[in-house]
């Protein structure tokens, strides 16, 4: 069979696949947007499940897992990998195997970063807020309700599911451990424990909530002085990943013939592709090394 009828009957067949689970997550869609406008919305957990991974990445960054269209996005995918192969070899079909996953998961790292570092400073002035409402006389579940409901994006989306838990009779403790094992934040972890130790003991929520709005202040104070110290290594780190991709886009500007030589050979692809391999594991041990400082 030729290159171009091959071409023809794998598109077909992945185009196929992907209407099928596109019609399927549309289903599906459906009949969760009734079970809502019924009420029968259930407590949002966290859950194993086979998209479970994906779900909650998009979850942390803040955006919602398109699943009616993970079909559709995969086949695409699929024929751009056969696009690749057929019209530009098997480096190209690496690249198309690698870099839209590296893409994504770089893409949603950057905005949990991000969203969580907006959340953790916005966080003591929601507390001071829950402090003044058990002040009249609210209990410390109305009051965290409440204090959510008046919070700021991006902390109000981020705690929802708290909010919404809780109305649902799950305990408040419960619902804050959610929520810290989704986001893997130290500040939420320290709030849910102070509220399962008062849940189960007592004592006075104010002076608790106190506590922890101190210690969140100070974390955030050592966190911008150790941000401010390493300024430079971190500086550093960029340059040095950075290096070898401008080096190579300015060769390929200045003497394109120098790498289309290596393109062109076998022996120089293999060296490019270790080159392409190395580069992407030191950039890897770079951010490594960033973030354990």
């Amino acid at each position: 069979m030729s290159a171009p009828l091959l071409l023809a009957a794998v598109c077909l067949v992945l185009a196929a696949l992907g209407l099928l689970v596109m019609q399927y997550g549309w289903r599906q869609s459906r009949a969760e947007q009734v079970i809502e406008r019924l009420g029968q919305a259930k407590p949002e957990m966290i859950k194993d499940s086979r998209w479970g991974w994906l779900e909650r990445a998009f979850l942390r960054a803040g955006l919602k897992l398109p699943s009616e269209r993970l079909g559709l996005l995969f086949s695409l995918w699929m024929v751009l990998l056969v696009l690749s192969q057929l019209l530009g070899g098997w480096l190209f079909t690496l690249f198309a195997l690698v870099l839209p996953p590296l893409g994504l998961h770089m893409l949603l790292g950057w905005r949990y970063r991000r969203r969580l570092r907006r959340v953790v400073h916005q966080l003591p002035q929601m507390l001071d807020q829950v402090m003044r409402s058990l002040q009249t006389g609210r209990t410390l579940g109305d009051a965290l309700v409440k204090g959510i409901d008046n919070a700021p994006e991006p902390l109000h989306g981020a705690l929802a599911r708290v909010q919404r838990n809780v109305k649902l009779g799950v305990s408040l403790p419960e619902a804050l451990d959610d929520v810290a094992e989704l986001y893997e934040q130290e500040e939420l972890r320290i709030l849910a424990l102070g509220v399962k130790v008062n849940h189960r003991f007592g004592g006075s929520a104010s002076e608790l909530l106190a506590g922890l709005i101190k210690v969140i202040q100070e974390r955030e104070q050592i966190a911008r002085q150790l941000r401010a110290m390493t300024g430079e290594t971190r500086l550093t780190a960029v340059v040095l990943g950075l290096l070898p991709i401008s080096m190579a886009a300015y060769i390929l500007a200045v003497n394109p013939s120098y790498l289309m030589s290596m393109w062109l050979d076998s022996s120089g692809q293999k060296m490019l592709l270790c080159a392409f391999i190395l580069q992407v594991l030191g950039t890897l041990m770079l951010w490594r090394m960033l973030r354990s400082i």
